[in-house]
């Protein structure tokens, strides 16, 4: 089962190249390629691995049950217009910094925006992300890793879920906002324009056009009535995804077929 491109995506040039390689040789010996989203399909189809071999099993968009919620979470408005909510670890490929300078030019007093991710991973980005956060003062809060719950009442609490990831192979954050009904703003990139329709469920910006992105979360923090109209869209779309329960049930349905095929019925 594979959820990232041959190679991983981490930095590293040399070492990611010497892992593609690596990688193409396992999986052109497996009989089976399970991958997380259609975007990975497309991505092996282009490498010459056959569509027999390629199964596409997204993951669940449900998080806990609202019976779980451990946290309560109050207004994440704080005295604004919005409320942004961010979920996403601190490493370069989440492009953190980017959305920060794109909410920095939005109208003072139009948004909150909320952090919720791990700064470990990457210290050295992690400093790069705290350096850029020191001029946006209050509007910006950082919550650091939370529990699952906890990001659920986030979710809930929340206006619009915004993420501006330049390579998700999948997006299971993106699954859940949509499922907790938040319209979606990020980056035409990834697999995000497999779950998104630009205008539909959220708006999508060319990947480094920080003014697009800017303008986006402006133009919906601005528009109640464009955030419930996405956000009901949004909801539909969350409700096409599967469940965990159905991520499990499809992915060991796959690897019976995949014994039977070897081994013959018993």
């Amino acid at each position: 089962m594979i959820h990232q491109p041959p190679g991983g995506m981490e930095p590293g040039a040399l070492g990611r190249l010497v892992r593609q390689r690596l990688d193409r040789a396992a999986y052109r010996r497996m009989d089976r390629l399970i991958v997380a989203s259609e975007q990975l399909r497309q991505t092996f189809s282009s490498e010459g691995f056959g569509s027999h071999s390629l199964v596409v099993i997204q993951p669940g968009r449900d998080a806990p049950a609202q019976g779980r919620i451990e946290t309560p979470v109050e207004d994440l408005r704080e005295g604004r217009r919005v409320a942004l909510l961010c979920v996403g670890n601190w490493v370069r490929r989440k492009q953190i910094i980017e959305l920060l300078e794109a909410f920095s030019r939005l109208p003072e007093g139009l948004a909150t925006l909320h952090l919720v991710g791990s700064d470990t991973v990457d210290p050295s980005y992690a400093r790069a992300v705290r350096d850029r956060l020191l001029p946006l003062g209050s509007s910006v809060v950082v919550h650091g890793a939370l529990s699952r719950s906890h990001v659920q009442a986030m979710y809930e609490r929340a206006d619009i879920f915004v993420l501006a990831s330049i390579q998700e192979p999948y997006g299971t954050v993106y699954g859940e906002a949509l499922a907790a009904g938040l319209p979606v703003i990020g980056w035409r990139a990834g697999n995000l324009p497999y779950l998104v329709t630009d205008g539909l469920e959220g708006l999508l910006s060319e990947p480094g056009d920080v003014s697009s992105l800017a303008g986006a979360i402006g133009r919906m923090a601005a528009d109640e009535e464009l955030r419930k109209v996405m956000g009901a869209a949004a909801r539909r779309r969350g409700q096409e995804l599967p469940t965990w329960e159905a991520t499990a049930a499809a992915f060991f349905e796959e690897l019976h077929a995949v014994s039977m095929n070897r081994c013959g019925p018993s």
